[in-house]
């Protein structure tokens, strides 16, 4: 049976394409959704791209008949239609009839009244809620989402085996390991299993016999090899976990073996700060230098409200956002230990000539359409606050020989309209899940080094 999908602005200012994400069914677009469109057409940001996006989209659709009555919107039956009628369908009394949600709702309302299937698609959580007051089926727009942050990839695994496979692998001449010999624990059985193993996933493998002796290596497609850079320190940097260690070997390895690589964990993980060490040791320590600039991007979205206007250069306007970097490569410079005034003020000295001599460059995440980067090294923090789109922007944009980094925390999400599910960090790991090209690690919460205290809150909140 036919449903009528009734698509709340934010659906489309998400995802222009959502029209067609419906087959046979018919979507039904409200006129206070265009009038809404139309109020966010001028903006010179990803919403304003995706307004514009779509009323071309329904622009295109209405020369192949009358919006009002439908038109066709693929080759399985679907329709697009625009609603103008029922603005007689009774509300709540203290509903505004000025509002533009409860004008939504109202059509939905009205729709279902007239005995249509009819289900409302809204990544407003409270306009879900209110349309249940309704008795009108709700739904979250699922085209652009991935599996719960539980169940999404991590890029690493725990496999066990003998302890004599153990000791052939840990043998010089031995360069690899037989995916056959390993087994995975599965809780549903209580049993070992044979292990479903991803390409370019990091394993800690442990032994049967002694669960103190283990192994690291990566599943390259074939078969399991031993991690090349685990005992490098990259600007004078040494890992302190396991995840750091998988972290480094991704990192390390060049923009042809690697150019793409997804880490995400909790604060204090030290994504970002490894990501810089690595980068600079990259360009300042390895001859002839591999990348020719360090970029860093990130989402202009805040834990908090904006702050209002900026004046200034680009630079200047992206400054506040950028503060976190500064504060890793302070660490990086300095360390831990100095306390005196002239070092300190040394350190900052050094952190503003990376700025200065353009060694290190900053831009918001919005200015990366178009371009096309050869030979940088990028690195997109809190990616978790960018859309599926962005990312899916982003990564088009990479040249011979530049490397992509996106790092964040898919359980720290500052955007309203996004979640664990639908951000474009997310997005990016399940979609790229098993390409040779693409390396991914995840940082767990026992694996905080920023202080007990971060680590403590790590887990506890």
């Amino acid at each position: 049976m036919a449903k009528c999908y009734v698509l709340d602005t934010n659906v489309l200012l998400h995802s222009p394409n959502a029209l067609f994400a419906f087959n046979e069914h018919t979507v039904i677009i409200p006129e206070v959704v265009i009038e809404e469109l139309d109020r966010f057409k001028k903006e010179a940001t990803e919403r304003g791209a995706n307004s514009r996006h779509v009323s071309r989209i329904i622009d295109n659709l209405r020369e192949k008949g009358n919006l009002l009555e439908g038109v066709p919107l693929n080759d399985y039956g679907g329709i697009l239609r625009l609603e103008s009628n029922h603005t007689n369908t009774e509300l709540p009394v203290y509903w505004d009839r000025d509002k533009a949600d409860n004008r939504i709702l109202q059509v939905c309302k009205g729709l279902s009244e007239a005995n249509n299937h009819t289900v409302l698609v809204s990544r407003d959580t409270n306009m879900r809620v209110k349309a249940s007051i309704l008795q009108i089926q709700a739904e979250d727009f699922r085209n652009d989402k991935v599996a719960s942050i539980e169940h999404q990839y991590t890029g690493r695994a725990v496999v066990y085996t003998s302890s004599s496979v153990i000791n052939e692998f840990h043998r010089d001449d031995i360069n690899c390991l037989d995916p056959a010999d390993l087994a995975v624990y599965d809780e549903g059985y209580g049993r070992l299993v044979p292990p479903d193993l991803v390409t370019n996933q990091f394993l800690l493998i442990r032994s049967t016999d002694n669960d103190r002796h283990t192994a690291l290596g990566r599943f390259d497609g074939e078969k399991v090899v031993h991690l090349r850079y685990r005992n490098r320190n990259p600007f004078g940097i040494t890992p302190r976990n396991i995840g750091q260690i998988f972290m480094q070997e991704c990192l390390m390895m060049s923009a042809e073996e690697a150019p793409l690589v997804i880490i995400k964990g909790p604060a204090g993980t030290a994504k970002t700060f490894y990501s810089l060490a690595v980068g600079l040791y990259k360009h300042l320590d390895v001859r002839p230098r591999e990348y020719h600039r360090i970029l860093i991007c990130r989402p202009n979205t805040m834990m908090d409200e904006g702050i209002g206007f900026l004046p200034g250069t680009e630079a200047e306007k992206i400054e506040p956002y950028m503060r976190s970097i500064k504060d890793n490569l302070f660490t990086l410079v300095a360390g831990n230990t100095i306390t005196e005034e002239k070092d300190i003020a040394q350190a900052e000295e050094t952190v503003n000539m990376l700025f200065d001599k353009r060694i290190i460059q900053t831009e918001a995440l919005a200015y990366q359409r178009g371009r096309s980067l050869q030979k940088y090294w990028v690195i997109f923090d809190e990616m978790q606050n960018a859309t599926p789109r962005q990312a899916k922007a982003v990564l088009t944009r990479p040249g011979l020989g530049t490397k992509m980094i996106l790092l964040g925390d898919p359980a720290q999400i500052d955007n309203p309209l996004l979640d664990s599910q639908s951000n474009g960090l997310s997005y990016a790991s399940e979609k790229m899940l098993g390409s040779k090209l693409c390396f991914q690690v995840t940082l767990l919460p026992d694996e905080c080094e920023r202080s007990p205290l971060a680590a403590e809150a790590a887990v506890r909140l």
